[in-house]
């Protein structure tokens, strides 16, 4: 074989190594494939921090930049509903965090947390009505990852266990400033809440799995990374930051897990809930 066809011709390689360097080639992939899922996912995030960015540049006439901020997000949350980007039923689930995250955004400006420090129309208390849908676009991107990835829970706890520790790790947010702040406690109730949980997706036909404690990690992980990115363009504003822009303290990453965890259990628990309904729907009309 060797003088017919060469030492170097691949149908001599060892089966073993052709086998090695298609399971590599197709891992790459998969990897394309779920990281162009995760972009598509990302769409009304990617456009926030564009425009952060843009109206950062290039300042625009007639209005403050908070307010064309607002503008943007309102006509883009039209156009993801118009073009069927977003479904109305994710629709409600983005209005009720952008509810939640003004409410949030609201009391942490009163207490001095962080600040907006430039001038605005549609500003509430010193904060602008955009910084809400800053938390919708988490919504936004867990809803289309979840539908695009065909999410799936494994092991979910129970409702009465879920909806309590959502709601104490939101208050924590509030009440840390007049009380002790215990979410190191939540973060570890999280973790033996969630222990044996897991989430799966799909990626091209193929199904995954990842512990949902290590999922937490990663998104509240990356979210601290577009936080600073969002406040090196100007989103809001640390005590810090007033002289100079500095990287976001590393320490905030658990205040984003902690977010993230909130965000995650609001939109499975609501995904859960249509779930039954529709079940309980096809089994009547069955």
């Amino acid at each position: 074989m060797k003088g017919e066809y060469g030492a170097s011709d691949p149908f001599c390689q060892p089966l073993v190594v052709r086998t090695r360097k298609w399971t590599i080639v197709t891992a790459l992939k998969q990897l394309i494939r779920f990281g162009w899922e995760q972009a598509r996912s990302c769409v009304f995030p990617v456009v926030i921090f564009a425009s952060l960015a843009l109206t950062k540049l290039v300042p625009l006439p007639l209005l403050p930049r908070y307010d064309w901020l607002l503008v943007i997000c309102l006509l883009m949350q039209w156009w993801m509903v118009r073009s069927g980007l977003e479904t109305r039923d994710e629709l409600e689930v983005i209005t009720l965090f952008h509810i939640i995250g003004l409410a949030l955004e609201l009391f942490k400006v009163r207490m001095g947390s962080w600040s907006y420090p430039e001038e605005g129309y549609t500003k509430l208390f010193g904060v602008p009505l955009y910084s809400g849908f800053m938390y919708a676009s988490v919504a936004s991107y867990l809803c289309q990852a979840w539908r695009r990835l065909k999410v799936e829970l494994v092991q979910w706890p129970p409702f009465w266990l879920v909806v309590p520790l959502a709601a104490a790790i939101y208050l924590n947010f509030f009440t840390h400033h007049y009380w002790v702040d215990v979410r190191w406690w939540l973060s570890s109730f999280v973790m033996l809440v969630f222990w044996r949980s897991w989430v799966t997706y799909e990626v091209g036909g193929v199904r995954y799995r990842m512990p949902l404690v290590l999922s937490f990690l990663l998104i509240g992980f990356f979210i601290w990374i577009a936080e600073n990115i969002a406040t090196f363009f100007g989103a809001w504003q640390y005590p810090n930051q007033a002289k100079a822009w500095s990287l976001v303290h590393l320490g905030k990453v658990s205040s984003w897990c902690l977010l993230v965890i909130v965000s995650f259990l609001i939109v499975a628990t609501l995904k859960q809930v249509k779930k039954e309904y529709v079940d309980r729907e096809e089994a009547g009309h069955g």
